[in-house]
């Protein structure tokens, strides 16, 4: 497969109407098509021409999506394999995912841009993969004929180290094409989970910006800092299955069915992505991005430090636009009173530090919004007034509503904050820029 000869395709599904669809669908853009009503019949074919992509329906008599595109990965490992399913279909999904190591799914009905672009992709990243392959065996047998090379002949040895590194560099550039075409196939994956319902929308997006914010600033690597970022964008992956009825209703408006189903969507998302190799990490942050840092989330009841950093920055960022979006309960919350709840809830269902770093964040980012902003007593400055009272763990008044601070009360909070380890939290009148 290369840039000037068309991929070949096949469709194989038992309802002839499908065929015919696809095959109007991906006519005009050059592909030759083959198709097939049964996996036997697609077995066959694939037997006597030179096939580069699979599209199989998941339901069919004899032999379903799930077995054929297990016997296409044993027989033509090299043949891309992508399967049709209904979201009835999870548990067949995950099966085709393991045994098939299937290059995508696509759920019926299909949107006839979109399947004609992620198969334009899938071939794309073939064939990237094959020029790299290419690339890398042409650049082993340039360092071996340099290696053979006399010395003495610097004037080709000039010559073939700049054909190197020309060489390397289309390297380079292929493997961020790939990078590139991966991260557009998570934000795919995210968009599909966003389609589901009306308040999904955008979430996704915001809380994997707002995820990524708080790793950094919780001094996380750029690696872990990505993975942070596609679990905040994959992270409902898991509820596609469910209902539109229980998508958009608050946790706290659903039955007890409706909430368990919504309660085994972690555990969905991790078991979706798992078979894919750049996401195991991020799967497992979806798993635990409901802990809570008292041990009282789901769905493994993980506490404290036991639960990964990720997640916990991954819960106090979802129940945030969730309560602002108004997602986790009946009504919106205001920014300003969201961040009050993150607050009170520190320490119980999130992790002290991570909400203090949060506080930061969102103060910043709320200034023009808020008529309150809680510090910590290192971030205060001189000249700034106590918007509540501040009292003492032990019951008593440290300092009283209306009072301005100064360099010595600020250095004796963060005395008191430092040797009884013990976070204060400051409420000081928000000044307008």
């Amino acid at each position: 497969m290369n840039e000037s000869t068309p991929a070949t395709l096949l469709f194989v599904d038992d309802e002839p109407s499908i065929l015919s669809s696809l095959k109007r669908l991906f006519r005009p853009h050059g592909y030759p098509i083959f198709t097939a009503e049964s996996g036997a019949a697609g077995l066959e074919i694939l037997r006597k021409e030179a096939i580069d992509l699979v599209i199989s329906d998941m339901r069919m008599p004899e032999m379903d999506g799930a077995h054929f595109l297990e016997q296409v990965r044993l027989a033509w490992p090299e043949t891309l394999r992508i399967l049709l399913t209904g979201y009835a279909d999870m548990e067949s999904t995950i099966a085709a995912i393991n045994r098939g190591q299937i290059y995508r799914y696509i759920n019926k009905p299909w949107d006839d841009n979109e399947i004609v672009l992620i198969v334009r992709e899938a071939l794309e990243r073939r064939r990237l993969e094959q020029e790299n392959g290419r690339l890398n065996a042409m650049v082993e047998a340039q360092n071996t004929e340099l290696r053979a090379l006399n010395t003495s002949l610097e004037e080709k040895v000039a010559e073939r180290t700049e054909e190197l590194n020309k060489a390397i560099k289309y390297v380079k550039s292929a493997h961020a094409r790939l990078k590139t075409g991966f991260v557009n196939t998570v934000q795919a994956f995210s968009s599909l989970t966003e389609m589901r319902g009306k308040n999904l929308s955008g979430h996704a997006r915001r809380v994997a910006d707002h995820s990524r914010s708080l790793a950094r600033a919780l001094g996380l690597s750029d690696t872990e800092q990505q993975n942070v970022l596609f679990a905040g964008l994959l992270h409902d992956i898991g509820k596609i299955g469910l209902p539109d009825a229980i998508l958009e209703r608050p946790l706290s408006a659903l039955d007890a069915d409706q909430r368990a189903a919504v309660m085994r969507h972690p555990e969905r998302g991790q078991q979706a992505l798992m078979q894919i190799e750049q996401l195991k990490e991020a799967a497992a942050l979806i798993r635990h991005h409901h802990e809570w840092y008292d041990g009282s989330g789901y769905p493994d009841h993980l506490a404290g430090i036991a639960i990964p950093l990720g997640a916990r920055i991954l819960c106090a960022a979802n129940d945030y636009d969730a309560l602002t979006s108004g997602t986790m309960t009946l009504q919106p919350m205001k920014p300003k009173d969201a961040l009050s709840y993150l607050i009170e809830q520190r320490g119980k269902r999130y992790d002290p530090a991570v909400i203090d770093s949060y506080v930061e964040i969102l103060s910043e980012q709320l200034q023009n919004v808020i008529d309150e902003i809680p510090l910590r007593p290192t971030a205060l400055r001189p000249g700034m007034v106590i918007s509540r009272d501040l009292m003492h763990r032990d019951g008593y008044l440290l300092l009283a509503k209306g009072y301005v601070v100064d360099a010595a009360v600020i250095a004796q909070l963060a005395k008191i904050e430092a040797t009884e380890h013990h976070t204060l939290m400051v409420y000081v009148v928000h000044q307008q820029p």
